[in-house]
This record gives structure tokens, C-alpha cells and sequence, in this order.
């Protein structure tokens, strides 16, 4: 049977994360060239994360010897990355705040947006004074209290349908499609936002931890469940009700992962996807604040975004992140 660390997570992740800034990048840039770029599956690479989250945080509490243990592990791994963009942007974007140095740093809205998004409730200060028009600043944080919540989730997860209960899988998919039912009400009552918060995303992140309970099975009959879950996906989108779905994207997630062994080695050179979803919608507002989408080739400054995200967060990981580890 596979070995479970032999896997492509770290390509995985990476791709989800290109998908993401794909998407924003032409959501934002206000240019009509990039406006193509919108159709970047954005929501279903979120969807993809939750579900990696799910399966790798259940593994972790799983190997870890103590609650302690695990909840210090993970939080290393989130919250110092997490709170350097936070105040990173709160200063650095002063530079291309309307605002003068002096407006900007006796603003109070400053330092709303330092303590609401120090604590990830991001929702109530999204906005810095001057900057981007008093628009979102960064919002890709938006999943990252969500993420949290699943590191507290997983512990009693477990104590309630952990490894030894027999009625683990039955309880969880119970679990799956009360928190589908919510989903479901608040996407037909046109609350998008409220159904993407928790209980609701629990359907993306319960997959992840049954296919982790029941992985050798997984293994076993992973191709034909990739193709019902093909199948299952584009059934769902037809009759536009999320009732498999979740649980679909889940199987199509882990297949990936599991399969193209030639990937298995992407990781090698650090883990820096987390630095580039949490920089990336900022350096894209940047990009267009100062008008390099308008004033220079689109495809070209797209080009150079990239870089510059990429660069961003492949030195967060070796220069920032890596040292909590």
C-alpha cells in the first residue's frame, strides 16, 4: 500500500495558490486585457486548500504526542507569517496611501486594522486610510481565521469521531451534510459570505479527514473514485445545489496528491506557498494603484507581478517562517 509521505501536497498547494492569484489578478488589476483571467477557478482553489488543510491537520493531531504539542506546532506554522503581512502592509502601504505620513499614522483606522486583523477578524478594519481607495487591503486573509477554527475544530473532532470510535465515518458524514444544509440555506438566501464562514466550510474540510481515516481504501480504489467524483461534480453544477460536491472536490484534491509520483520531490526547496497566498493580493493592489497594469503591457507587468510575488514568498519561508519551525 502507498506510503503516506509519499506525496505531492507541496505541488498541490502551490498550484492552488497560482490558481488564487490568477483569479485576482484579474479581478483586480482593472485592466480589460486581464479580465480573462477572472474565469481562474479562485473559489474551488479555496475550496482545495480547505480540503488539504482537513486530511494534513488530522494527520498532524494524529502523530502529535500531546495537545500542546500539536497546538504549538501549528500555530508556528500560521500566526508569525500571518502577523508580518498584517504589519507590513500597515506600513508599508503608507507609501502609496493618498494620505500624507503624518495623516496616515494619526489615523485611528490604522490602528483598528492592526488590532482587528492581528486577531483575524480581518471583516471589521479590511481597510487602511488612503489605500486602495479605502478598499480591502488584502483579501485572501479572509480564510486564515477560518483555518484557525479548524485547529481547534480537529481536537474535539477527534475526541467525539477519532480512531477508535465505530461510528467514526457514519458521524462524520452526518457531520458533512448538516454543515452542507447550511451551506445550501445561505447560498439560496443570496448570503454568500455568511455561507463560506464555519459551519459551512466544514463540508470541504471533512473529506480531507475521512479520506486520512480511511486512506488505505482510498488508495486502493482511488482512479474509480476520481472518475464518480468527475462525474459527480458536473451533475451537482447542473442542478446548482452543493450536495456531493464538497465531498467530490475532496476525492479529485487527494487524488492529485496521491498520484504523479515525478512531483513528489516539489517541495524541496521550502514550503513557500503560504507566503505567496498571503502577499500576493496586496502586491497586485500595488501593481495597479501605481498604474503599471495601464500604463505598461499588461501581460508583461503580469509577468513581473508574478515574480515579485514569488520572490515575496519564497523569503518569507526562508528568511521568516522557517526560523518558528
Amino acid at each position: 500500500m502507498q506510503d503516506i509521505t509519499k506525496n505531492n501536497f507541496d505541488f498541490l498547494r502551490v498550484l492552488l495558490a497560482f490558481i488564487v492569484f490568477v483569479g485576482h489578478l484579474g479581478a483586480l488589476s482593472a485592466s480589460k486585457d486581464l479580465k480573462i483571467f477572472e474565469k481562474s477557478p479562485i473559489e474551488i482553489a479555496v475550496f482545495g486548500f480547505f480540503v488539504v488543510s482537513g486530511f494534513l491537520i488530522a494527520r498532524s493531531y494524529d502523530r502529535s504526542s500531546s495537545l500542546k504539542s500539536y497546538l504549538k506546532k501549528r500555530i508556528k506554522r500560521i500566526v508569525p507569517a500571518y502577523l508580518l503581512v498584517v504589519f507590513l502592509c500597515a506600513i508599508l502601504l503608507s507609501l502609496v496611501s493618498t494620505f500624507s505620513f503624518s495623516e496616515y499614522f494619526q489615523n485611528t483606522q490604522v490602528y483598528k486594522y492592526l488590532f482587528w486583523n492581528s486577531i483575524f477578524l480581518n471583516f471589521k478594519a479590511p481597510w487602511l486610510p488612503g489605500v486602495f481607495g479605502n478598499q480591502a487591503v488584502n483579501g485572501a486573509l479572509w480564510t486564515l481565521k477560518i483555518e484557525m477554527c479548524y485547529y481547534f475544530c480537529v481536537p474535539l473532532l477527534f475526541l467525539l469521531f477519532g480512531k477508535n470510535n465505530k461510528y467514526r465515518n457514519i458521524s462524520l458524514i452526518i457531520l458533512y451534510f448538516l454543515s452542507l444544509a447550511y451551506l445550501n440555506y445561505f447560498e439560496l438566501q443570496n448570503k454568500i459570505s455568511l455561507a463560506k464562514q464555519l459551519p459551512g466550510t466544514l463540508s470541504y474540510f471533512i473529506p480531507g479527514m475521512l479520506i486520512y481515516f480511511n486512506f488505505d481504501q482510498f488508495i486502493k480504489h482511488k482512479h474509480l473514485l476520481f472518475i464518480v467524483a468527475i462525474a459527480t461534480v458536473w451533475i451537482d453544477l447542473v442542478i446548482n445545489i452543493q450536495l456531493f460536491s464538497p465531498m467530490m472536490i475532496g476525492i479529485i484534491t487527494l487524488y492529485i496528491a496521491y498520484s504523479f509520483k515525478f512531483l513528489n520531490n516539489f517541495g524541496k526547496y521550502g514550503d513557500f506557498t503560504y507566503g505567496i497566498y498571503i502577499f500576493h493580493f496586496p502586491i497586485i493592489r500595488t501593481f495597479q494603484t501605481l498604474g503599471l497594469f495601464e500604463d505598461y503591457n499588461p501581460f508583461v507587468m503580469t509577468f513581473v507581478c508574478m515574480l515579485v510575488v514569488i520572490a515575496v514568498g519564497v523569503s518569507s519561508w526562508h528568511l521568516y517562517e522557517k526560523k518558528f519551525l
